[in-house]
């Protein structure tokens, strides 16, 4: 017997998803494609349609991450004769994209979901940044997707200065595969189009002006996205202004992203672990199990940098990212608790007001 949600699979529906359905009979199953303010944009095997969150998920769900984003799988009631279906329910999500809300405020912000690949995209010319690379990285493996590094533009370095980059990337421990790539010469695209499998999902992410949305329109095959030039200095426009899923005419699905060049991290542990995985594999022979990699005796992390096994400048980032994340955590657990005592108070007041 067919099953109802078999046609999705070509959106990335799997069995993962399929146990973990808390859809009613009469709910259809749909994934973001966009969401536009009030609005999102979903699409299912019926093609592409609008709705908007339901009173009562609203009510429930007030923390930015709760709500859908794109990728998200979501639960929709949709009634005769209405344009506008309802959302009444999220479903658990496999993996994320998400970073600290910019500015001051100490939030998760949703890049996207349920993503299977974060393609990060690095220009050759100026863009490219390795400190920048491996906060990429520690986010990406923190919400369970697999990275790999595109460096674009090549035409316009000399072959030399793309070695010198692939050896400084080499020498900081990063193992993801690695693709350069140029938009002008198409040198790379085909590799790039032999690695986008069907129905997997794959999360563009990059400053602006390192060519990721030219990259894409070079692969949906016309001009769907819009495009700007890059300045003089190498500073990029925004042409992107949103986050949109689309499918490929070979199956794979891709997400572009506005360029952000903003990454904080919060609530990033596993990924700092996993995106220094040779420090973190050292630490295991320190003498203290809560070893700080400073200045205690017989660190192991230590002696592996004098030894030359571990660059310093990696060491130095590491200290940088986990001091962030060590931080904001806090912060944020400090944020969660004056909210639910908030919560609490009101609660509280209304109950002496009923009284009265």
């Amino acid at each position: 017997m067919k099953n109802q949600h078999d046609e999705l699979h070509e959106l990335g529906w799997n069995d993962w998803f399929e146990q973990r359905a808390v859809c009613k009979p009469t709910d259809a199953v749909a994934r973001v494609a966009a969401v536009d303010r009030d609005q999102l944009l979903l699409v299912n095997q019926a093609g592409h349609f609008r709705a908007k969150l339901s009173g009562s998920y609203l009510h429930h769900h007030h923390v930015s991450q709760e709500l859908p984003c794109v990728g998200d799988w979501v639960c929709v009631e949709r009634q005769r004769g209405d344009d506008l279906g309802m959302i009444r329910a999220l479903i658990e999500r496999r993996t994320s994209l998400r970073r600290k809300s910019a500015g001051n405020s100490i939030e998760h912000q949703m890049i996207a979901a349920n993503i299977d690949y974060v393609v990060i995209v690095q220009s050759c010319q100026f863009d490219f940044n390795l400190n920048r690379l491996e906060r990429y990285l520690v986010m990406v493996l923190d919400g369970g997707a697999e990275p790999f590094i595109l460096l674009t533009k090549t035409d316009l370095v000399d072959p030399n200065v793309l070695a010198s980059q692939l050896a400084e990337i080499a020498s900081a421990g990063i193992t993801v595969p690695i693709l350069p790539l140029s938009n002008v010469t198409r040198d790379g695209l085909d590799d790039l189009k032999r690695l986008l499998l069907p129905g997997k999902t794959y999360c563009f992410v990059g400053s602006s002006g390192v060519g990721k949305s030219t990259l894409i329109n070079q692969l949906i095959g016309h001009q769907r996205l819009e495009t700007g030039v890059v300045s003089g200095t190498g500073e990029g426009r925004h042409t992107t202004v949103r986050r949109e899923l689309i499918r490929l005419e070979g199956g794979a699905l891709v997400i572009d992203n506005p360029g952000m060049r903003e990454f904080g991290i919060l609530g990033a542990d596993r990924g700092i672990g996993g995106s220094y995985s040779s420090i973190s594999a050292v630490s295991s022979l320190c003498r203290y199990r809560n070893c700080s990699h400073t200045d205690e005796p017989g660190c192991a992390v230590l002696a592996a940098m004098h030894a030359g096994e571990i660059s310093p400048e990696s060491l130095e980032n590491f200290h940088k990212l986990r001091k962030e994340s060590n931080f904001n955590d806090m912060s944020y657990a400090e944020k969660r608790k004056k909210d639910r005592d908030f919560g609490r108070y009101i609660k509280s007041a209304k109950k002496d007001l009923r009284k009265g």
